[in-house]
């Protein structure tokens, strides 16, 4: 097979980009476009005593100013996020109210304070110059660990010490881990600092507002790893609509996401409650510099780590106090990144007791979400340099330290402290591998080659483990088209590949021509609900796509063997063309598809059509993991550090494409 499963083949999507044909939200053209711009804090933390946006209102080509007194006077709701969480006492988080516009108070320097829509964007610019804030300057706390200081800085006067949870992950055993604390030969300790990151895609955040008279809705265009994702609360949260009142439109590309762009931002309701007024589209887009102060940001965590071990350096037990900042307002996420991500601290190792408390905090400082792994790298960071410090203090290698304490093959499968079961996996084999790629034993050697040069060499190794494609279910759609089919899918294309592997599913399993196969997502209207991210577009998207291949196979047999006079039982598919065994008879499969929409060629009992949907709900996660090796040379006189080797052993399980 061609483009079957397994087979190394070229990314579908690449021809269009490389040849500078992708289509973009900026791409969508509209002739009575008009512009937007958002006005932001320039403080990081102040009431509001008084917006004058009068001036503005009255320069040429304004057509709309909206401030927070709008989104008052209009009751409407605010951004949620959608995690609830516990609290170590039993009580629920707390919740930090995010308005699409500030009304009484800013709590961040680029927090959305009035949107100016004028018919160009110089106009836009010159008018949100104009508007008048005059801002109480107050006191502000941007450090995480400092957020929590008796004298700091209140956020929100219902969230005292700005603690927004203090949780307790659940399957924590305290008492268990006081007790292998006690009885331990070993005890190492780490302060870790996880920083906060910007995720800056290629393609800024953007947004196009537009209200379609003849359904008597609104349309949003905006490039999101989920437009279901960003339609429902934006539709039912904040502009107090039914979803169905609200169309998302995510177009074929989307520059980047990395979880940034996975949930709704307050541009995009203000984009869409603009053209609502104005019946026009409104257009905004982010400029570098603006999306530093505005996107969702990543990490920053600050942990206190401890792991206990016997006189052999064999775990007991891992207690871990982490303190989260989550910015000035829980994110969609924001709940989830640091709490869930800790069912991962134990990595691949043996830990028969853990502990684990997570104080999520706020601060003057823009929201924190879901970035490149959304907290599973900072679990296995948080593992991994904690295991190298141990074995330090053991004098031990790093690698018969993690050696003894892997999870064992003959263990599998292994249900971890916090309750995850790792139902395959060869963990010290994977390390072996890339020890031996990487030449480990050698490295004394080069070492020694190294400082004859006058330079310093270091190894370094760490093993991972992910959390990937659990969670809620993705639908997925084969829908016959002439001589073509459709998948139409709720994962949304932002630079993966899905386009191709998801084309390789279906050419596998079908035996349709990989060039017949047409990919539609990021439409709320197409499909029912999506999301790309958690690692999850092939374990559940490509999941459902295989089941409703199998279920057009099965129902494709039937009405084959009634056009062929057969019985079923003597129906065997592949090649994309039904037989029946043993003789040259045969039906092609979009024959087949052709006479399900006649209802006279179908055997009694059986519906019209040949188009399938599958809702998919994946019944566990997956736990793909590995071993990276670094070898690093320094130049003691400069500091300039080379990175000479670097190894990497994956264990992905079925490789989709492995080109």
């Amino acid at each position: 097979m061609k483009f079957g499963v397994g087979q190394p083949v070229r990314r579908f999507e690449d021809q269009t980009l490389i040849t500078g044909r992708g289509r973009y939200t900026d791409d969508i053209k509209f002739a009575n476009v008009t512009q937007a711009v958002v006005l932001r804090s320039r403080v990081a933390h102040a009431n509001i005593r008084r917006i004058d946006a009068t001036a503005a209102r009255g320069m040429p080509g304004v057509l709309l100013v909206l401030t927070g007194d709008d989104v008052k006077a209009e009751k409407l709701g605010n951004i949620p996020c959608q995690v609830p969480l516990t609290n170590r006492d039993g009580s629920s988080r707390h919740d930090t109210p995010r308005p699409v516009l500030a009304t009484d108070k800013v709590r961040h320097v680029g927090q959305p304070v009035a949107l100016v829509v004028a018919e160009t964007l110089a106009q836009a610019q010159d008018a949100a110059e104009a508007i008048e804030i005059d801002y109480e300057a107050l006191p502000s706390v941007t450090d995480t660990r400092a957020a929590l200081d008796k004298n700091a800085p209140q956020l929100f006067d219902d969230i005292p010490g700005n603690l927004v949870f203090d949780w307790d992950n659940d399957t924590s055993d305290f008492a268990a881990t006081e007790a292998a604390f006690a009885k331990a030969a070993h005890v190492t300790r780490l302060e870790i600092i996880n920083n906060r990151v910007v995720a800056n895609s290629m393609e800024p955040r953007n947004a196009i507002g537009d209200w379609d008279a003849a359904a008597g809705r609104a349309v949003l265009y905006t490039g999101t790893q989920g437009s279901h994702f960003v339609r429902d609360p934006i539709a039912e949260n904040v502009l107090n609509l039914p979803k169905e009142k609200l169309r998302v439109v995510t177009p074929p590309n989307v520059g980047g996401g990395f979880g940034m762009k996975a949930f709704p931002y307050p541009e995009q309701a203000l984009v869409v409650w603009a053209a609502s007024k104005l019946k026009r589209p409104v257009h905004w887009q982010s400029d570098r510099s603006e999306g530093f102060i505005s996107d969702n940001q990543g990490r920053d965590h600050v942990t206190q780590a401890e792991l206990a071990m016997d006189e052999k350096g064999k775990f007991l037990g891992l207690r871990v106090s982490m303190i989260a900042n989550l910015g000035a307002y829980l994110s969609p996420m924001g709940a989830f990144v640091p709490t869930r991500s800790t069912d991962l601290i134990s990595g691949l190792y043996t830990t028969p007791a853990i502990a684990i408390n997570v104080k999520g905090v706020c601060t003057n400082t823009v929201p924190v979400c879901a970035y490149r792994g959304a907290g599973r790298p900072e679990a296995s960071y948080l593992i991994e340099r904690l295991v190298d410090a141990a074995a330090r203090d053991l004098n031990m290698s790093p690698d018969k330290i993690r050696r003894i304490n892997l999870i064992p093959e003959k263990a599998i499968p292994y249900t971890s402290p916090t309750k995850l079961t790792f139902d395959s996996g060869e963990f010290e084999k994977m390390m072996d591998l890339a020890m031996e790629h990487a030449d480990w034993k050698g490295f004394p050697a080069r070492r020694k080659e190294s400082e004859k040069r006058g330079k310093l060499r270091g190894i370094g190794m760490a093993t991972y483990t992910e959390r990937c494609g659990g969670g809620f279910g993705e639908t997925a759609s084969i829908e016959f088209k002439g001589d073509r089919v459709e998948l139409v899918m709720g994962n949304q294309e932002y630079g993966t590949g899905i386009v191709t592997s998801y084309k390789q599913v279906v050419s596998d399993r079908l035996g349709i021509d990989a060039d017949r196969i047409d990919v539609v997502y990021g439409d709320t209207d197409r499909s029912p609900r999506g999301l790309t991210g958690g690692s999850r577009s092939l374990p559940v998207g490509g999941s459902a796509l295989h089941e409703a291949s199998l279920k057009i196979i099965d129902k494709g047999k039937q009405i084959a063997a009634n056009l062929l006079e057969a019985s079923t039982v003597d129906i065997e598919f592949g090649d994309c063309e039904f037989r029946v065994v043993g003789t040259d008879r045969s039906v092609d499969l979009f024959d087949v598809a052709k006479a399900a929409q006649d209802p006279a060629k179908l055997p009694p009992g059986l519906t019209p059509g040949l188009d399938t949907t599958q809702v998919q709900n994946p019944a566990g996660a997956t736990f793909p993991n590995g071993c990276h090796i670094v070898e690093v040379e320094v130049d003691p006189d400069t500091g300039v550090t080379t990175i000479a080797r670097y190894t990497v052993g994956d264990d992905f399980g079925a490789v989709i494409n492995p080109l």
